[in-house]
């Protein structure tokens, strides 16, 4: 049977797609996971996959064409089909495949698995979404509507953690809010059911038979209390989903969002310190984040089993704390892991005389308005090298090495729950302040989990600076797909010989991690030869 593939929806705000190359030709036979296209969203070009198996019979949009998302794409199944029905608008024949997209409209009377239930009119169902090329799960962060709640095309519904980032979600479509389907705090997979959204009044139950739930006991018994729930005051059901109570001693109640309740933990703040800016005083996110605490006495720690690593237990007892990872944190670990275990690295050690690049930057810095710091020449100094050194600038993969005529080069940033790699795009037609003003913009950020997939995405070269933390010397894992990663130790004041003289001076140590599968030993150490030119020699980089 023929499988009709749509337009996917690979971002929150997209409405159209561009084809930017397909990578499959018509008659060509298709497994599940092979790449047919790269689609070119209103922010990436991302790469499409197959979650189908047969043969390419049809290419509805050409390569430079664009269609609204949705609308045919392509169409697989076995050699030798007839589809003319399917091109004449015909769907008896096919599976619609729905291809990754953040919802999915149902129709009136589709008969879903073997249950023999039409879908009531006018719902909505929404999956998780796909918020990054990389996602394959997520975290409600908090809910901001509740069951019951009116929504809005453009309303936010949740906050969503990814891999990468807590984005906001928001809806493309209009109705009631009918049945939650991911409770705060707890995850599920990409393209599994997030929430429903019709007409009021209509039966939940009904509407999740017809999904053809794993266990429709079970799935009829959640509807029946989102039945209920929905028959509440709805003034009722926003305090109780929505906001966290907490009970003063003095008996009054603290609102709060789930969101700022959660940051609020983490920092270790009490809420009843915090005033709230939202409507009627509730503490919201921006609260918990621009806290500044007052001078208080120092007390005696309390022991709390839900608290973290910081508490001190009493002298002689064992205590140990459980903290869920977050999708960030395991993103982290399964790319390291794959990293450090696929690509053999080796490393390469120099150290920079910084003399005068301190000069340098002392006088760029005169300049009103002006501010370049010493990570900035480096990441510089990284892109020019790449330029001269080809090989560096590579990715691999299983049949071919990937040349980049393009450097991207990746900034990695702490923060809270580990790191992340902001890519300051086309690094080498920046100047110093261009690329200070991008790193410091995109840090900014990352810290505070606003910044976009597609500003993590494309990076061909990665910069990792401890310096800032005193430490002198440091290995890096490779950022995948890159081919090398460089880390940047501190500036170190201490004797060196210049013209058979002691003197004092001060260096720098830099560290390239290379994948040996593109770059030789020889490669690496001339890379980092250009490199010290340039760092040592800051004016070069100006002409």
């Amino acid at each position: 049977m023929a499988t009709i593939i749509n337009m996917p929806r690979l971002s929150d705000t997209m409405e159209e797609g561009v084809v930017a190359s397909w990578l499959k030709n018509v008659g060509d036979s298709i497994e599940e996971g092979d790449i047919l296209a790269e689609i070119e969203t209103d922010k990436a070009t991302m790469e499409f996959e197959s979650f189908h198996e047969g043969v390419l019979l049809h290419i509805g949009v050409q390569e430079g064409e664009s269609a609204p998302v949705d609308t045919l794409l392509a169409i697989i199944g076995e050699k030798g089909e007839d589809i003319s029905a399917l091109l004449n608008g015909g769907t008896a024949a096919a599976t619609i495949e729905e291809a990754p997209k953040a919802e999915a409209v149902v129709n009136e009377q589709v008969a879903v698995k073997s249950e023999a239930v039409a879908m009531p009119a006018g719902v909505v169902v929404i999956n998780m979404p796909r918020l990054s090329d990389t996602m394959e799960e997520g975290t409600v962060a908090s809910w901001l509507k509740s069951v019951g709640d009116t929504i809005e095309e453009g309303d936010i519904l949740a906050e969503i953690e990814t891999d990468k980032a807590t984005m906001e979600f928001e809806s493309f479509n209009e109705g009631v809010l009918l049945h939650i389907g991911v409770q705060e705090g707890e995850a599920a997979p990409v393209d599994t059911l997030l929430a429903i959204i019709g007409k009021e009044g209509t039966n939940v139950a009904t509407v999740l038979a017809a999904l053809g739930s794993e266990n429709t006991t079970s799935s009829v018994k959640t509807a029946e209390k989102a039945i209920q729930k929905e028959e509440a005051p709805k003034e009722e059901i926003k305090v109780a989903a929505t906001e966290t109570v907490t009970t003063t001693t003095s008996g009054g109640r603290i609102f709060a969002s789930p969101l700022a309740k959660k940051i609020a933990k983490d920092k270790g703040i009490k809420l009843t310190a915090i005033k709230g800016s939202g409507e009627n005083g509730r503490i919201v996110k921006k609260d918990v984040e621009n806290y500044t605490p007052a001078a208080v006495k120092v007390e005696a720690p309390v022991s709390n089993s839900s608290a973290t690593a910081s508490n001190f237990a009493i002298a002689g007892e064992e205590n140990t704390s459980e903290v869920k990872n977050s999708q960030m944190r395991k993103a982290i670990a399964k790319a390291l892991k794959n990293s450090k275990f696929d690509a053999p690295h080796f490393y390469l050690n120099i150290e920079v005389d910084m003399d005068n690049a301190m000069a340098s930057r002392k006088i760029i810095n005169a300049v009103p308005d002006t501010k370049v710091s010493f990570n900035d020449m480096v990441v510089k100094a990284c892109a020019m090298a790449l330029k001269k050194h080809p090989n560096v600038n590579t990715s691999w993969t299983d049949n071919t090495t990937l040349f980049h005529s393009h450097i991207h080069i990746g900034v990695a940033v702490a923060v809270d729950e580990g790191l992340v790699v902001p890519v300051v795009k086309h690094t080498d037609a920046l100047s110093l302040t261009q690329i200070g003003a991008s790193v410091r913009d995109l840090a900014g950020k990352a810290r505070n989990k606003k910044i976009s997939p597609t500003e993590m995405q494309g990076s061909t070269f990665t910069v990792s600076n401890l310096g800032m933390f005193g430490i002198e010397s440091f290995t890096s894992i490779i950022n995948q797909p890159n081919s090398a990663i460089l880390s940047v130790g501190a500036i170190v004041q201490k004797p060196v010989v210049k013209d058979g003289q002691i003197v004092v001076g001060n260096t720098m140590k830099l560290t390239l991690a290379c994948d040996h599968r593109t770059v030789d030993g020889a490669v690496g150490a001339q890379f980092l030869q250009t490199l010290k030119t340039f760092v040592e020699n800051p004016v070069t980089m100006l002409a």
